[in-house]
């Protein structure tokens, strides 16, 4: 008896949701939650835009910023250990009891005071620890400077190939769209046919569930291209609730570098260009500096000097007193043995391997600097090559679906060849679009790693204007 309620309380809605489904899939092609039912604002962007957003907006590159401030401060902290520092202020002393009498002796029972009001300038320059480590602070403040323009075109390229992604996630679903245009329309024709009693009703549905997995995938399509442009906002430290859209739909492939570019010139490029072996560099000189702190810095003498001036007075306690000028001259000169001094083995042990460390990771930086320019052009010259044979497939797959279409209204075809051209064709133009985006991802990827200005001076530079991807209406 349960069983039963159970399936007769289930079974109406279950019938409810599949003939909404059904009417909603077959309608004039609008979708649940498609961007035309969003009340989201819409805001069009373009590669410029992005470019510069990306320099100004993104919050690395701001942290990056700061951090060179902070370099700033650490320098000019260094370079204020050769400043000597001022104590003014008033003295005052009382003496009860015994007391020793110049030039000898002792007085039993004496009270008296002495004050001395002036001001009082000490300095204590440790002269090695204040000459190296400013030489070294001014090598950490041209790193972090190499650091934010790292860091300012690793964003650019972040940006740009989000804004790729987006404008690559916007072509596939008009490509969907106009697919599922196309599906409904020849469903429209066979529903007619049927209607009429001459075409087969499993056709129709056979044309129905193409035009439906269409549906499915522009859904999909469109949540993708949401996505993208959530991460671009991400990036350009934009309002996420804003959707971005891409101000040019068709994708243009663009060349910052010549086909024909040779392999060494570009790593040698990179290799003299890079903000990070120029990092690199001013890391090993800090090292270097510090090491010879450690070493040759305890050799010079510490410098102290202190002068007062001001005055003096006091006399016994209840008995006349006096008060005049005073001035106190001192100067010395000192060395420091042992540790963080002369003979600290312990600490020019560790500074030397600190540079070895440096060196070493330079050397590495250098091979890895290499290793990706070579992968970047490889990646390059691969997806031309992918292109062209892309759009040899598209114009392929087009023809294809001319010929089985009109062999369809001849009447020699079946409904199933017209569906898998229409699918190829549909591939095709979803494969040659992703492969100009790719390319234009690895293009601004290779301008990175060679070193280049975030955009080049090519970018507006395409490589051919693409033959436009044909739409076949029926």
């Amino acid at each position: 008896m349960i069983r039963l309620r159970l399936r007769f309380h289930f079974l109406p809605v279950l019938a409810c949701v599949a003939l909404c489904g059904t009417s909603g899939l077959t309608g004039a092609g609008s979708l649940p939650g498609s961007p035309s039912t969003t009340t989201n604002t819409q805001s069009e962007i373009d590669l410029p835009t992005v470019l510069r957003l990306s320099g100004a907006q993104n919050l690395d590159v701001q942290i990056a910023r700061a951090r060179l401030s902070e370099a700033k401060a650490n320098r000019k902290s260094a370079v204020e250990q050769f400043l000597p520092w001022f104590a003014p202020g008033i003295a005052y002393h009382r003496r009860d009891g015994m007391a020793q009498a110049v030039p000898a002796g002792t007085v039993t029972d004496t009270h008296f005071d002495s004050y001395a009001p002036g001001a009082t300038i000490s300095g204590q320059l440790v002269l090695g620890d204040a000459i190296y480590e400013s030489l070294a602070a001014k090598q950490l403040v041209l790193a972090s400077a190499q650091a934010l323009e790292t860091q300012r075109l690793d964003s650019t390229l972040s940006a740009v190939q989000s804004y790729f992604d987006l404008t690559k996630a916007k072509a596939i679903a008009d490509v969907l769209r106009d697919a599922v245009g196309i599906s409904q329309d020849y469903q429209n024709q066979l529903h007619e046919a049927v209607g009429a009693g001459i075409v087969f009703k499993g056709d129709e549905l056979r044309v129905q569930t193409q035009t439906q997995n269409y549906q499915i995938s522009l859904r999909q399509a469109l949540e993708q291209q949401r996505a993208r442009s959530v991460a671009l906002c991400q990036v350009l430290h934009l309002d996420a609730t804003i959707e971005l859209t891409p101000v040019k739909t068709d994708l243009v492939p663009l060349m910052l570098f010549p086909t024909n570019a040779a392999l060494d010139s570009l790593v040698q490029k990179a290799l003299q260009q890079r903000s990070e072996l120029k990092q690199s560099i001013a890391l090993t000189a800090a090292a270097r500096d510090a090491k010879n702190g450690a070493i040759y810095g305890p050799m010079v003498p510490t410098l102290g000097a202190q002068l007062f001036a001001g005055g003096f007075g006091g006399g016994h306690d209840n008995g006349p007193g006096n008060f005049g000028a005073a001035q106190d001259y001192q100067l010395a000169l000192s060395w420091r043995i042992g540790p963080g001094g002369l003979f600290d083995f312990g600490r020019q042990d560790a500074r030397k391997a600190r540079l070895s460390v440096a060196e070493l990771n330079d050397t590495k930086l250098k091979d890895a600097i290499v290793a990706e320019v070579v992968a970047r052009q490889n990646n390059v010259q691969s997806l031309l090559e992918q292109i062209t044979l892309a759009e040899a497939k598209a114009a392929t797959a087009s023809e294809m679906l001319r010929l089985t279409h009109e062999r369809k209204q001849f009447g020699v075809g079946i409904v199933l060849e017209d569906i898998q051209a229409q699918q190829e064709f549909t591939k095709a133009r979803s494969d040659y679009l992703s492969a100009i985006a790719e390319l234009n991802k690895a293009e601004y990827a290779l301008n990175r790693v060679v070193g280049n200005p975030a955009g080049g001076e090519n970018t507006e530079r395409s490589v051919a204007e693409p033959a436009s991807l044909p739409k076949l209406n029926r």
